[in-house]
């Protein structure tokens, strides 16, 4: 393995094509805060894997960080979180996998494993926790490192534009759709319906849960619709029928308030982003009584990974995307802030 290791990475070139953030603002603004620029290919360190980017899904998470929704966490930071791609060379005691083979790095990056909330099952809370594309670079670039007990095989079914949603937008929907506690047969609201929310319908529908859908663009409603949703409305439309649970994908925080309005008597809302601006006009009688649930969702456990990645083989769910060429990350990003999409965006590196 050690001469395995060391003829791989003396293979490799020095430099690499990446993009990162230089100044965080508005994706469609005067001056983009993304560049395109040459760095130096990652070493892997000990526990890491180097992998040869193949894909990258492009995540809102990775606009919220491009623009400064979230707080810087590395200057320059190459994003992308939602990577697909085959091991190059491994670092010092790190034998997990084999170079050649495909595998997967998602948005949880690294956890302690110390804390009482590693200790508890619960790493997703880890106070300590990193983050791959905000406090470290990211799959928007042709190499990328991974701590190996943080990677993922990639079910052999999926292709790897077809997979990189499902590294994300896949397993953070999955995680939102358990703490919605939908019951069997339930009615389930989406808010938002791009990359994470058309994954997660796919799971509900499969499951015998009827879909409703909400959300501003004509083209995600009419998606819905083709997914099997039973009803496809605007985003701060009135749901037509009381919903067991609900999911918010769209970081609206002024949508909240209809969405409790429009939940069953002991209903849950899900809050599956990571950013939501400020939820105000909450009404205590109209939006929280009746023991309706208001929950969030924090990242995910590498058990949610595992188990997504086998009910996705499983069930055979498949993401809509849109592949996009390596050099127009910008571009796509820009598409994604639109929020007319149609599944998710991927980037396709050769």
């Amino acid at each position: 393995m050690m001469a395995e290791q060391y003829e791989s990475i003396s293979n490799l070139p020095t430099e690499m094509r990446a993009w990162q953030v230089t100044t965080p603002g508005p994706i469609d603004g005067d001056h983009s805060p993304l560049e395109f620029v040459k760095k130096p290919v990652p070493t892997p360190q000990r526990g890491e894997t180097l992998v040869r980017v193949l894909a990258c899904g492009i995540c809102h998470t990775d606009l919220h960080v491009t623009e400064g929704d979230l707080p810087v966490h590395q200057e320059h930071v190459t994003p992308g979180h939602e990577i697909v791609g085959e091991v190059v060379a491994n670092g010092p005691e790190t034998n997990r996998f084999k170079i050649g083979e495909r595998i997967g790095i998602p948005w949880l990056r690294w956890t302690c494993g110390v804390c009482r909330y590693c200790r508890s099952g619960r790493e997703n809370l880890c106070p300590n926790s990193k983050y791959t594309g905000w406090d470290h670079d990211g799959g928007y670039a042709e190499y990328v490192t991974v701590p190996e007990g943080f990677a993922y095989r990639i079910p052999a079914q999926f292709d790897s534009v077809t997979a990189a949603p499902l590294l994300c937008a896949g397993i953070i929907g999955y995680r939102a759709f358990e703490r919605a506690n939908i019951p069997a047969g339930g009615r389930l609201g989406l808010y938002g319906f791009g990359g994470s929310a058309h994954i997660t319908a796919q799971i509900a529908i499969d499951q015998g849960i009827e879909v409703h859908v909400f959300t501003r663009g004509e083209d995600a409603q009419q998606f819905g619709l083709q997914l099997g949703a039973t009803s496809a409305n605007g985003a701060y439309d009135a749901s037509p029928v009381k919903l067991d649970s609900s999911i918010m994908f769209a970081p609206v925080g002024d949508m909240v308030p209809n969405e409790l309005a429009d939940l069953e008597k002991g209903g849950t809302l899900a809050l599956a982003g990571i950013h939501l601006s400020d939820i105000t006009a909450l009404n205590y009688q109209d939006n929280i009584f009746h023991e309706k649930n208001l929950t969030s969702v924090e990242s995910n456990t590498r058990r949610d990974g595992e188990e997504f990645l086998t009910l996705a083989d499983r069930l055979n769910i498949k993401p809509e995307t849109t592949p996009y060429a390596f050099e127009k990350a910008d571009e796509a990003l820009r598409f994604v802030k639109k929020g007319d999409i149609k599944g998710a965006c991927v980037l396709k590196l050769a």
